[in-house]
């Protein structure tokens, strides 16, 4: 009984620390590269580039202050470009003068080429002169959807690992709660009854699946999931919950004590948050992640809940998942089929 209260305690604690988690994150991206910039004379040049879009300039008194305020990261700068004082007539009259561009310790080394290019573009252009190159007529394709201008915050990315964690939690309560039947021999005395060995099968599918959809419905509820494309997301998580089932269901019938029902749900789970991890970051998942159990449910909530997507967009991803949620199932059932016989 104390162990079940404390399953109760943790799943609650553990539902009111996610919905806080996700409405403390950012929900905006801020896409706008800010550059500090100190230079004589230059406020023409300055302004030119203020007009790009996606770019914010702002400038200092002396190159001390600039360097300062990009080594504080001062207003999210991101580089910053310390201009000569002769560096327009320098630029003008062909001789050769030196820009300095501060960047912090961590910068990528692609943003300091970036910042190096805009340089000597800038050379070129207070000289009136064409860069040293000619750029071949071209035309961009992406591949796949563009967000340039329309990315995911990262509160939304967090949904699916979220909605991972609140699964994991049920799973281990079912395993538990399986593990102690078997141990206590309740099955024993339930399979006296006229009860068959498929109800006992099909009333702890019901009572897993149904408490970890719940759950998990619950929480998605809570952080506001179901306004794009509710019916999609409801599939997702009921696939979601019956996988889950499954690997409870496998984990209850191997593990003898709390330490091995620990071990084996942990041993089964953290696979299924590799793919939900994966979606924090931008970017197609590579190939191994995408055979992983928990991909096609992940893929399923994140176009739904972001994208808007439709069933013919999330179809493949439900078909995955129903064939890891057979997989799961036909291990489970048999397992545990195999360790009530045994008794």
């Amino acid at each position: 009984m104390s162990r079940n209260r404390f399953f109760v305690f943790i799943t609650v604690l553990g539902l009111l620390s996610y919905i806080a988690l996700f409405w403390a994150l950012p929900s905006t991206v801020d896409e706008t590269i800010r550059l500090g910039v100190h230079g004589t004379g230059i406020e023409t040049l300055l302004a030119q580039l203020g007009d790009q879009e996606g770019l914010a300039l702002t400038s200092f008194e002396t190159s001390e202050a600039l360097q300062t305020a990009v080594e504080e990261k001062q207003n999210k700068l991101a580089a910053g470009i310390d201009f000569p004082d002769d560096f327009l007539s320098s630029v003008a009259a062909g001789r050769q003068t030196t820009v300095k561009v501060f960047v912090p310790a961590d910068t990528p080394p692609e943003i300091r080429d970036a910042m190096r290019s805009m340089v000597r573009e800038l050379a070129f252009l207070v000289a009136g002169n064409q860069p040293p190159v000619s750029v071949a007529a071209e035309e961009d394709v992406v591949l796949g959807p563009d967000r340039v201008g329309d990315q995911v915050s990262m509160q939304e990315r967090m949904r699916p690992l979220l909605a991972i964690f609140a699964l994991m939690m049920e799973m281990f309560a079912l395993a538990a709660l399986i593990a102690q039947e078997i141990r206590s021999r309740t099955v024993t005395a339930v399979l006296a009854t006229p009860a068959r060995m498929s109800d006992f099968l099909a009333a702890k599918t019901l009572l897993g699946t149904g408490l970890a959809f719940a759950e998990v419905a619950l929480l998605m509820a809570a952080i506001r999931s179901f306004a794009g494309r509710p019916l999609v997301l409801v599939v997702a998580l009921l696939l979601g919950a019956f996988l889950v089932t499954g690997f409870a269901l496998l984990a209850g019938a191997t593990g003898k004590d709390f330490i091995e029902i620990l071990f084996w749900s942990m041993f089964l789970m953290i696979p299924m948050m590799i793919p939900a991890g994966a979606a924090l970051f931008p970017g197609t998942a590579a190939t191994w992640i995408q055979m992983l159990p928990s991909y096609g449910m992940t893929e399923a909530i994140v176009r739904a809940t972001s994208y808007g997507a439709g069933w013919s967009e999330t179809a493949p991803f439900f078909a995955m998942t129903l064939a890891w949620c057979a997989v799961a199932f036909g291990a489970g059932l048999f397992a545990l089929k195999r360790k009530v016989e045994m008794l």
